[in-house]
């Protein structure tokens, strides 16, 4: 255990040995073991966009070993994947890698901003998972819906020692498309999914407009046309920094744009990236290029 992650530890004040064993787990593997930041591989876009959607410009990707192995031969953090991809590649590369069990989905044919749940704590048990993973949707009629069913998850969870992981995306209800990636609308998720007790805390990197007319007296005198300093205050509604809050890779983009979002996670403070599509939909010697360039850019070494 290293002093970082040690004093990472120490912030998650009610949680047993068992669940800061399981954070442990995630915050000391792979190439940025120790060093309080992380890489982690999600693959759960099968299910929100489909498969050809998803993997058909990079076949192997089909093929859940194909992500296990990418996740291991990175030396990423975690991987995170719903139940199938999970069991999978469960037994084959048991011990190698964290998991995170994403417990549950939607697909692209909905038309609500709601999610089925597709995993339970259990199966996260039976398959040695370090943690749940869940989306909120802040802003969704369903919300409400969500809100208890990640309580009752979450509790349950933490009762057999199992992190919780929440996916706080804004969409839906009142909140335009325009606001989805607003600074205001963004720290709010963040801070939505603090108060529900995650652990980590995945958001997506915000723009710099301000969408909620209440807010916008708040955020007045601050230039936030710096990302780094757009990820510093998603990290200070999350606590002010006591959660660790990972950022989104996003929709496929180019890897310079890739690498500068990176360097501004780590110069605002979050703690690393979860990144999948600009990852596994690119060949994978070239995926494994980037990653490592990822990874250098959290060790300071670029």
């Amino acid at each position: 255990m290293t002093p970082v992650v040690q004093a990472i530890l120490d912030k998650y004040e009610s949680d047993s040995p068992a669940t800061k064993a399981n954070l442990a787990r995630i915050l000391m593997h792979g190439k940025l073991g120790g060093t309080g930041k992380l890489v982690i591989l999600p693959v759960d876009q099968g299910f929100e966009h489909g498969p050809a959607r998803s993997f058909a410009v990079n076949p192997p990707a089909y093929d859940p070993h194909y992500h296990w192995q990418l996740a291991v031969d990175a030396g990423l953090s975690a991987f995170a994947a719903p139940l199938g991809m999970i069991e999978a590649g469960a037994q084959t590369f048991a011990g190698q890698v964290p998991t995170i069990l994403k417990v549950n989905s939607s697909n692209s044919w909905a038309q609500g901003a709601n999610q089925a749940v597709t995993g339970s704590v259990e199966d996260a048990v039976r398959l040695g998972c370090a943690a749940i993973g869940f989306t909120i949707y802040p802003g969704s009629d369903d919300l409400f819906e969500m809100i208890g069913q990640i309580r009752e998850m979450s509790a349950e969870a933490k009762s057999v020692g199992i992190a919780t992981v929440i996916w706080s995306y804004p969409r839906g209800g009142m909140l335009p498309k325009s606001g989805e990636l607003a600074l205001d609308v963004g720290a709010y998720a963040a801070h939505m999914a603090a108060l529900l007790g995650a652990h980590i805390i995945k958001v997506k990197l915000p723009s710099d407009h301000i969408e909620q007319k209440e807010a916008k007296p708040l955020y007045e005198g601050t230039d936030w046309s710096n990302q780094a300093d757009r990820v510093k205050h998603v990290v200070q509604a999350s606590f002010a920094g006591r959660r660790v809050v990972v950022f989104s890779g996003g929709a496929s983009k180019g890897s310079d744009a890739i690498y500068q979002d990176a360097r501004d996670i780590r110069d605002g403070g979050g703690n690393g990236s979860i990144i999948g599509r600009n990852t596994f939909q690119r060949p994978r010697e070239e995926a494994l290029e980037m990653l490592a360039k990822i990874i250098s850019i959290y060790k300071n070494e670029e």
